[in-house]
């Protein structure tokens, strides 16, 4: 292979599958929140009883490990990028953006494996075999999974303009792009409320 540098090989083969478990971490999110929310907001209790066991545990694997890859290839990619040079280029405006990005993306993480996952398991095994989970569990886990949502906007963000392609950090813009966040993702909440099934 010639004179490979195995740390930048490294480097592009986590920050690939990084991205790529990235996007199927925050479609599934998405998937969630704007299309299954309220589509079983519709059914009734048998319907329930036969669909959601099937399709969750299928969604939720996918949603679980690529929130655990993602978290654990982001956190090497940290090291990878920032540890030579006596972390150097930690105190920039990159290191400020990704800073922010992890921070985000590991509340979001923690929300996954802590709150909705376990709560999730409590829901279907109640919707399985009975009875049913706490209403708290389901408050719990939604409360989770919106948060995560909100935070996925500023978080995308955050690892873009960490990539050299935003020179600016002065506290405004983090303000602002947590707040362009919220209102984007509560519009899309409200938007999937009004879909129409008409085709």
């Amino acid at each position: 292979m010639g004179d490979v540098n195995w740390i930048e090989l490294l480097d592009i083969l986590f920050r690939w599958f990084h991205v790529f478990f990235g996007i199927m971490w925050i479609g599934l999110l998405y998937f969630f929140n704007f299309v299954n929310g309220p589509y079983v907001a519709t059914l009734d209790a048998e319907t329930k009883k036969k669909a959601v066991p099937e399709l969750m545990p299928r969604a939720l694997y996918f949603f679980r490990w690529a929130a655990m890859i993602t978290f654990v290839l982001g956190w090497l990619l940290f090291f990878i990028n920032y540890a030579p040079n006596d972390w150097v280029q930690y105190n920039t405006t990159r290191g400020h953006w990704i800073s922010l990005g992890m921070l985000f993306g590991t509340i979001m993480w923690f929300n996954v494996w802590f709150i909705i996952w376990p709560s999730q398991r409590k829901i279907i095994n109640g919707i399985k075999t009975g009875p049913p989970a706490a209403p708290e569990i389901a408050k719990r886990a939604a409360m989770a999974s919106k948060i995560n949502t909100y935070l996925s906007v500023p978080l995308i963000f955050s690892m873009l303009a960490a990539g050299k392609h935003f020179l600016h950090d002065e506290w405004y813009w983090f303000v602002g792009v947590i707040v362009i966040g919220y209102f984007g993702v509560n519009g899309l909440y409200k938007r999937a409320a009004k879909v129409s099934t008409n085709v």
